[in-house]
């Protein structure tokens, strides 16, 4: 990576970089001033890069369309160049973030497939980057309980509260590469109930979708439904939900005027300013207390660095005690 520095003398397109005050403001607010334990690695460091990332976009880049929006690696590359206890390491930052990139595809995941009162539909959620479509669910966060994270995640995505439906005994599990996910049944949900993300910039759409409409194109293609929904997440849960529904009683009988096709509950409305996104909705902003899974040992990349690791730690914990 090129690095992205204040010098650079080509001009970035959408507006030029942000000023150093806020920069300093971000690197202090969500780097420097955290507790001891969560500056012991780079992917920890990593973490408290990308809150920072999300804040700025949220609110900075919101508040002021000028200001240029950036990738998560080009921020980390940003910041790592404007924060002076983290810029010594700017030659290194590809394998810091290659580290992270793994480290963050090994946290475990929990969510939901909440199904509605005939166990016909369940709900989805689409990105607000791409058009793939999956259950709500998020990452765990540190010594957080697997189904207290599905709790918190699919309040974050849908606003809709599954604390007291959720049984602990309820759910599906699949492994993808390294990573455990966990997805909790949630039956007899009414369709008409509201939903909508309490975050920012993560959900663009929320549907309830027909589980017969979800098989795949064939049985070479399982991450794309008949209907041509992409469903590279859902398609591996399927045949185990669809045994557990077998053994249930839905709670109301498949209605005869039922819509035949998926049903769009919430979509973001976008309006382009200045070259930004914003959603017109108005919710809170994504919480930038979440704190990162526990330490899993850093990546293969970082094995391999040719440089003093004690000496870094070393000059980090005295960089963040100033």
């Amino acid at each position: 990576m090129s690095g992205l520095h204040r010098s650079a003398s080509a001009p970035l397109k959408n507006g030029g970089l942000p000023p150093q005050e806020l920069l300093d403001d971000l690197c202090s607010r969500f780097v420097l001033n955290v507790p001891k334990e969560d500056q012991q690695s780079f992917e920890r460091i990593l973490f408290l890069v990308e809150y920072a990332h999300w804040f700025y976009e949220d609110n900075s880049v919101e508040k002021n369309p000028s200001l240029k929006s950036f990738t998560l690696k080009e921020f980390t590359s940003l910041l790592f160049n404007s924060c002076d206890v983290l810029r010594p390491y700017v030659a290194h930052i590809d394998d810091i973030f290659k580290d992270f990139t793994s480290y963050k595809v090994r946290v475990p995941v929990t969510g939901a497939i909440i199904l509605d009162e005939t166990c016909e539909r369940c709900l989805l959620v689409k990105g607000w980057k791409g058009t793939s479509w999956s259950f709500p669910r998020g990452k765990k966060n540190k010594d957080e309980e697997d189904h207290a994270c599905a709790i918190r995640e699919v309040l974050e995505e849908t606003g809709f509260d599954v604390s007291k439906l959720l049984n602990k005994d309820e759910y599906i599990e699949e492994f993808f590469g390294q990573q455990r996910v966990r997805l909790y049944i949630i039956a007899g949900v009414r369709d008409d109930t509201a939903f909508a993300p309490l975050t920012k910039k993560e959900i663009s759409e929320i549907a309830w979708q027909r589980l017969d409409e979800l098989q795949p194109t064939s049985d070479d293609v399982i991450s794309r439904s008949i209907t041509g929904l992409k469903l590279y997440m859902v398609a591996p849960f399927l045949s185990s939900l669809k045994s557990w529904i077998l053994t249930r009683q839905p709670l109301v009988a498949p209605r005869t005027d039922a819509p035949a096709k998926g049903m769009c509950v919430w979509k973001a409305k976008n309006t382009s300013i200045g070259g930004s996104s914003t959603i017109q909705e108005s919710q809170p902003a994504k919480p930038v207390s979440d704190k990162p899974h526990p330490d899993m040992g850093p990546g293969k990349s970082f094995k391999n660095f040719k440089f003093d690791t004690g000496a870094i730690l070393q000059a980090l914990e005295a960089g963040f005690s100033t």
